[in-house]
């Protein structure tokens, strides 16, 4: 792909997502050690960037020592998995938010495991350069997941007879249908009331019933699984 007509919206991209990232503390584990000196010498303030590696073993490690913000890695490493180093921080470190780069076919059940242990966003290196990366970062800081499209029908052509065994989910209300809708955009608790001409206390109760009836551990893994049953459609980017 000749990516020179796009310099300068690429650089616009750039300028924002560092923007969004300004005061936060991130941690790089890529399997492409360009890509990370790329990153490095790029990024307008260097302090943003803590640390970076290229084994899952050695960013499980920097999380640890570091507690970042942000990791940003790829499925594929020099050594280990980004997918099961997703898996690693969120049980360990869930207050670090995580985007994950899929660089290789993606396999459903391996990135499905990523998305249940509650990795914020994932993107397809085959994207980046095109608004994926800022969007990514702008629905996370937000509070919410990314997933983009392409991604969607590995959900979607699940067998719905592996839900067959699940327990029964009671049917959610046009309004609690909404307010799931906007938590997978990242609206906050404030913007959703203001969103839907509601009361702060209205939502609060709204988001309770949500977790209740799809038996979900907080409004991420809620909007994880509405995007599963396709109870809601999968946000624009």
């Amino acid at each position: 792909m000749d990516f020179t007509p796009l310099l300068a919206q690429v650089r616009a991209y750039n300028l924002r997502t560092h923007d969004l990232l300004r005061g936060a503390r991130v941690v790089l584990c890529l399997g492409s050690r360009a890509q990370i000196s790329f990153l490095m010498g790029s990024v307008d303030a260097p302090e943003l960037i803590l640390g970076a590696a290229t084994t899952e073993a050695e960013g499980l490690e920097l999380v640890r020592t570091l507690q970042p913000d942000f990791l940003f890695t790829s499925d594929r490493l020099e050594g280990g998995c980004g997918i099961d180093l997703v898996v690693a921080i969120k049980r360990r470190h869930a207050a670090t938010r995580t985007l994950l780069m899929i660089c290789e076919q993606p396999q459903r059940a391996r990135l499905q495991r990523a998305i249940e242990a509650g990795c914020d966003g994932v993107l397809l290196e085959s994207n980046m350069g095109l608004g994926t990366g800022l969007a990514a970062i702008r629905t996370v800081c937000g509070g919410g997941i990314y997933l983009e499209r392409e991604l969607a029908e590995l959900f979607r052509s699940e067998d719905p007879g592996a839900w067959a065994a699940a327990p029964a989910l009671q049917r959610l209300t046009a309004r609690e249908t909404e307010v799931l809708a906007k938590l997978v955009t990242g609206a906050s608790n404030s913007e959703i009331a203001q969103q839907l001409v509601v009361s702060l206390d209205t939502v609060k109760s709204h988001i309770s019933n949500l977790l209740s009836k799809l038996q979900a551990r907080d409004r991420t893994h809620a909007a994880v699984i509405g995007l599963r049953l396709g109870l809601i459609d999968w946000p624009d980017a």
